[in-house]
C-alpha cells in the first residue's frame, strides 16, 4: 500500500469486483425465478469459466507482448455490453434462454481479459520486493468485490429494482477503465526494457509447450494442480445455487438475509487478507496451502449438509478464509518462481487451472445437483476434492 499506483488499482479493482457479483446477484437471481433451471445456473458457472480454460494462457501471452492496460480495458467494455444487455433484455420482459446464454458468455469473456493481465501488470506497479504482498492483497481485493457486491446487488434490487439496478452496475466498471487511460504502467514505462517475447500465440500448441515449460519447476506444478483440482471439482459452482440453498434453508428472499448468505464466504476470506497480510502470517509453502485446501473440503462439506441458517452462515465464513489463505498462497508461489521469459504465459497456465476449469463445477455440482439435489452434489464434490489434496500432501511429503 505505499504505492500509490497499487492503491488507485486496488480502489479500482474492488470497484470492477464488485459490479462483477452485482451482476451475478441480479442476473441470477432472476433466472431462478423466471426459469427454475439447475441446468441454466449450472451453464452460467459453465460459461463464466470456460473462456479462461480456452483463453488464458493465450490472454498472458498477448500481455507479454502489448501493452496490458489496453486488454484489460477491452475486458471492462464487454463487461458493460453485458449489463447494459440483461437491462434492455429486463425492462422489455423478452428475455429467453439463448438470450441468457449469450450474455453469460460475453461475461466471461470480459474477465479471461481482465485476470491474467491485470496480475502481470502487478509486477510493474510495486516491483518483485512487495510482489507477495501485493498477490495476497490483490486477491483480498477481489474478496472484498464479492463481499460488498451482494449486499449492494440486494439493495439496488430492492431499491431501483433489478431492470434499472443491472444499467446502474455499468458504472461501477467505469472507474478501472478510465484509470488505466494514463496510468504510468506496462512495458513502455519500465527501466529495464527487454524485448517482447518472440514465440507467438497458437492457441493448443503454446498451452502444451508452457506445460512443458514449467515441468522442472515442481512448485509451480503442484501449485497449479491443487488450485486446478480445486476448481474443476468445486469451485465456486455453489454460488450460482445459492437461491437454492437459500430458500432450503428458509432465507430464500432477495432481501437482507439471502445477501447475508452469499457475503458470508466472501467476509470470510476478506478477515483472512485482512489478519493473514497484517501479521505477516502463513508465509508461501506448498504442503501449508494444501493442508488449507484439505480444511476448506472439510467446511464446504459441512455446508452442504447443514439445515441450519446460523450454521451455514458460519461454516461459509470459515470456507472463505480458507479458500483465500490456500487460494492466494498457491498463486504468490507459481509468481514468484515464474521464469521471467514466459511470465505471462504461466499465470496465464495457473489461471486457465484455477479459474478456467471452474466451468466443470458447473457439472458435477449443478448439472448433477439437478440429479441428487445441489446439497448432496456440492457434499459429494468436496469430498472428492478433500481425497485428492490428501494424494497431493503425500506426494508432497515423499518428495
Amino acid at each position: 500500500m505505499r504505492h500509490s499506483g497499487f492503491r488507485a488499482q486496488f480502489v479500482t479493482y474492488v470497484l470492477a469486483m464488485m459490479a462483477d457479483n452485482i451482476e451475478h446477484v441480479i442476473s441470477y437471481w432472476v433466472l431462478f425465478q423466471k426459469f427454475h433451471s439447475p441446468a441454466l445456473a449450472g451453464f452460467a458457472v459453465l460459461s463464466h469459466w470456460l473462456p479462461f480454460l480456452l483463453f488464458s494462457v493465450a490472454a498472458g501471452a498477448l500481455a507479454d507482448r502489448v501493452d496490458p492496460r489496453r486488454i484489460i480495458q477491452c475486458g471492462m467494455a464487454l463487461f458493460i455490453i453485458a449489463s447494459l444487455g440483461w437491462g434492455y433484455f429486463f425492462i422489455t420482459d423478452t428475455l429467453q434462454m439463448w438470450h441468457a446464454a449469450v450474455l453469460l458468455v460475453i461475461h466471461g469473456c470480459a474477465g479471461v481479459l481482465w485476470h491474467t493481465p491485470n496480475q502481470l501488470l502487478l509486477y510493474d506497479v510495486v516491483g518483485p520486493a512487495d510482489l507477495m504482498s501485493a498477490v495476497r492483497l490483490n486477491a483480498t481485493a477481489r474478496y472484498l468485490g464479492v463481499l460488498v457486491g451482494p449486499a449492494v446487488g440486494g439493495a439496488i434490487m430492492l431499491t431501483l429494482g433489478p431492470s434499472h439496478g443491472i444499467l446502474l452496475n455499468t458504472v461501477f466498471y467505469l472507474p478501472l477503465l478510465l484509470w488505466l487511460i494514463n496510468a504510468p504502467y506496462g512495458p513502455r514505462f519500465r527501466k529495464d526494457v527487454t524485448p517482447p517475447p518472440t514465440r507467438a500465440v497458437r492457441g493448443l500448441a503454446d498451452i502444451m509447450q508452457t506445460i512443458r515449460d514449467v515441468a522442472a519447476h515442481p512448485v509451480i506444478v503442484s501449485m497449479t494442480l491443487l488450485a486446478g483440482l480445486s476448481s474443476f471439482f468445486v469451485g465456486n459452482a455453489y454460488n450460482a445455487q445459492m437461491p437454492g440453498f437459500a430458500a432450503d434453508l428458509g432465507h430464500g428472499d432477495p432481501g437482507v438475509t439471502y445477501s447475508m448468505l452469499l457475503s458470508a464466504d466472501a467476509a470470510g476470506a476478506l478477515i483472512a487478507g485482512v489478519v493473514l497480510e497484517g501479521r505477516n502470517l502463513l508465509r508461501p509453502n506448498p504442503r501449508t496451502a494444501i493442508i488449507l485446501a484439505m480444511l476448506w473440503c472439510a467446511a464446504l462439506t459441512g455446508f452442504a449438509l447443514s439445515r441450519n441458517y446460523v450454521l451455514a452462515l458460519a461454516v461459509l465464513f470459515a470456507a472463505g478464509f480458507l479458500e483465500l489463505s490456500f487460494n492466494s498462497m498457491a498463486q504468490t508461489l507459481v509468481q514468484l518462481n515464474a521464469p521471467v521469459g514466459l511470465r505471462g504465459r504461466v499465470i496465464g497456465l495457473f489461471n486457465m487451472a484455477s479459474l478456467g476449469l471452474r466451468a466443470f463445477s458447473g457439472v458435477s455440482v449443478g448439472l448433477v445437483g439437478s440429479v441428487i439435489g445441489v446439497h448432496y452434489s456440492l457434499a459429494l464434490s468436496a469430498l472428492i476434492m478433500l481425497a485428492v489434496a490428501i494424494s497431493l500432501l503425500a506426494l508432497a511429503r515423499h518428495r
